[in-house]
């Protein structure tokens, strides 16, 4: 075991550094560059979008789309990745997350707009897509959509479900029952069969509830955090002082660049937000819009309020407390002992809640990605009905282990399935990048002759006999 641990590690080193590093950040100022920052200098256009109507009450709007997203990147990362980068990176990797994020956003853009181009129609009309396909239809190479594919389902079946069970079962470290033996079994055993059981078919109540609470405890938390934050006001002007400097310690990150805050704030940042990896254009493609961009810009929104919001918040409320931070208390325990300075002891309990709730809710968005790669590879039809009996069973006992393995093998494996989906898709987008990027011209073009942007295929140089939903 301990073999196979240093081997995950070894291989989530050299993926990040210096692979992935130079990847993300190539790709991310290319598409700054050639679409003029669209992420920031669109902003209010993106947010304008949002108030869109449906074009008829049986499509997905963009609005629609975007929180689909946004609720898969939202989940666990979200508190334990942020102060696991913290503890074990240091203060600075805020510094690097925001960075990333901001360049990032350029990529959501890019993967969106793709994912919409490439697009297709079922029988009733709907739209389905993601980058299988306009790796399919725009680069011609079926094998590597399905490489693809199977990254996705290693990557959301198997590495995310492992980790995001870990970090739900590290919340209850603090509690005085907690048994490093005993209670991860539990936690893992009832949290694999509640969500086996919701996979199975059963449960819809239980699904219904919590996606209709969700929302509101991500909200609870950003509110709890910034109560937190003002009541240690007094912190906040050394708080940054802190994290500037530690971000640009350059003489400390080259000394150990592996366990420095650049690279732990651009881990964390990319599996938080996951922008460029490949996920969020499976929901993006759903949205039924007028014009490709649209979405496009939306899904710049979706990245910001995962990581410059909810991310910010769990960074800031820790630090601005002063609590004592190493790799001792890395997870949880860091947030727990941070918010129980103001709430006391049902500030560890709120964490525990809203972690529950985050986790359950990503466990099944990330099976809804899988299930579309399975259908992707199945010629876009579900696979047979005992297979996914089958499937779903696998999937449980993942997450049930998830919740006993050791810290460092759960992050790396979810950091190496995660990577290998960024790097057949981030190149992909900057292969294909043209025709993203002529599909903005074309709607910024439109929308300063005072007209509301419609999307035609010739437009952006591309055979409208290619494409199957805009024809």
């Amino acid at each position: 075991m301990i073999d196979l641990l240093n081997i995950l590690i070894q291989i989530d080193d050299f993926l990040y550094f210096p692979v992935l590093i130079i990847v993300m950040a190539v790709a991310g100022l290319y598409f700054t560059f050639r679409t003029r920052g669209v992420q920031i200098r669109l902003a209010i256009e993106s947010v304008r979008l949002l108030l869109e109507p449906k074009e008829d009450d049986n499509s997905v709007s963009s609005l629609q789309a975007m929180l689909v997203s946004t609720a898969s990147r939202v989940g666990t990362g979200n508190i334990i990745g942020v102060s696991t980068a913290i503890c074990i990176g240091g203060p600075g990797a805020c510094f690097w997350m925001w960075l990333m994020c901001i360049i990032g956003a350029s990529s959501a853009f890019m993967e969106s707009t793709l994912a919409q181009i490439y697009k297709r129609k079922d029988n009733e009309g709907q739209a389905y897509g993601g980058p299988a396909y306009y790796i399919e239809k725009g680069l011609k190479q079926h094998k590597l959509a399905i490489v693809f594919c199977i990254c996705l389902i290693a990557t959301y079946a198997l590495g995310f479900n492992l980790l995001c069970s870990y970090n739900l079962q590290s919340t209850f470290m603090d509690y005085h029952f907690y048994h490093p033996t005993t209670t991860p079994l539990i936690i893992g055993a009832i949290l694999a069969l509640i969500t086996g059981y919701c996979l199975m078919g059963g449960g819809n109540r239980i699904i219904k509830v919590t996606s209709t609470v969700v929302p509101l405890i991500g909200g609870a938390y950003v509110l709890v955090a910034l109560i937190v934050i003002l009541i240690n006001y007094a912190n906040i002007p050394s708080m940054f002082v802190l994290i500037f400097q530690d971000a640009f310690d350059f003489k400390s990150i080259a000394g150990g660049v592996l366990g420095s805050c650049l690279v732990y704030g651009i881990k964390r940042g990319l599996f938080s937000n996951e922008a460029g990896v490949g996920s969020a254009p499976n929901a993006s493609a759903s949205a039924k819009v007028s014009h490709p961009a649209k979405q496009g810009l939306v899904q710049t929104l979706s990245v910001y309020i995962d990581t410059l919001i909810i991310c910010s918040a769990t960074a800031l409320m820790c630090l601005s407390t002063g609590v004592a931070r190493d790799a001792a208390v890395s997870g949880a325990p860091y947030v727990q002992n941070a918010i129980s300075t103001v709430f006391g002891t049902a500030g560890p309990i709120f964490i525990t809640v809203a972690m529950t709730l985050f986790a359950f809710t990503t466990l099944l968005g990330n099976i809804y990605y899988v299930d579309n790669a399975l259908a992707y590879m199945n010629h876009q039809k579900k696979p047979s009905e005992r297979f996914m009996k089958v499937f779903y069973v696998a999937c449980t006992i993942v997450i049930f282990v998830g919740a006993i393995i050791p810290m460092d093998a759960a992050w790396a494996a979810a950091d190496i399935t995660m990577g290998a989906m960024t790097l057949i898709n981030l190149p992909t987008c900057m292969i294909l990048g043209k025709y993203a990027i002529g599909c903005l011209k074309d709607y910024e073009i439109q929308k300063k002759a005072g007209k509301d942007p419609v999307f035609k295929a010739s437009s952006i140089g591309i055979n409208e006999e290619d494409l199957d939903f805009w024809k």
